[in-house]
């Protein structure tokens, strides 16, 4: 999760005419708590902190997911901005938003997954369902939107779509 990886893509959004951009603010740990469980993100702080050095827990470890420095810093960063965007189309501000650092929809409540720490897509979905929206969530991704689809599971207000790779090529989550 480097800046320099974006900055391409943000150049063709101006080059296109996009009008608005934004530095988000990190999502705070209320915001965070609306999905995640609060000693889930005191394990992400404590692995961003000693990284490798703490034992496996919560998914945070050698494979997908390993600690690094500013750990939940970063992840709490990509919540913000795609909370910010969503509370942008819900005060009317905009009328679409996108979020280029965001899509993090493997993470589950309560351990990091496929690459994914918090779960911004979820948390996004969670702010319009709490404003009185109804969602439709369709995720394009070639691996299966699980952690976003495990969060809303038995929400009546929210629908996850995912359409996603079969497994035969890419393992899809």
């Amino acid at each position: 999760m480097t800046p320099r990886r974006f900055g391409p893509g943000i150049e063709l959004l101006q080059a296109l005419g996009a009008d608005a951009f934004f530095a988000p603010e990190p999502a705070s740990d209320a915001e965070l708590e609306r999905l995640h469980d609060p000693a889930y993100i005191e394990a992400v702080r404590r692995h961003g902190l000693w990284p490798g050095e703490l034992p496996v827990s919560h998914g945070i470890g050698p494979g997908d997911d390993p600690a690094f420095a500013g750990m939940h810093e970063a992840g709490a960063t990509v919540a913000g901005g795609s909370l910010a965007a969503m509370r942008a189309i819900l005060e009317g501000s905009v009328g679409h938003a996108f979020h280029p650092g965001g899509g993090l929809h493997h993470a589950l409540r309560d351990r990091a997954s496929g690459f994914c720490i918090y779960n911004d897509v979820g948390l996004a979905v969670a702010l319009a369902r709490d404003a009185g929206e109804r969602v439709l969530y369709i995720d394009l991704d070639v691996h299966h939107g699980d952690g976003v689809q495990d969060l809303f599971w038995d929400d009546p207000a929210v629908l996850t779509v995912s359409i996603h790779e079969s497994g035969h090529f890419l393992f899809p989550g």
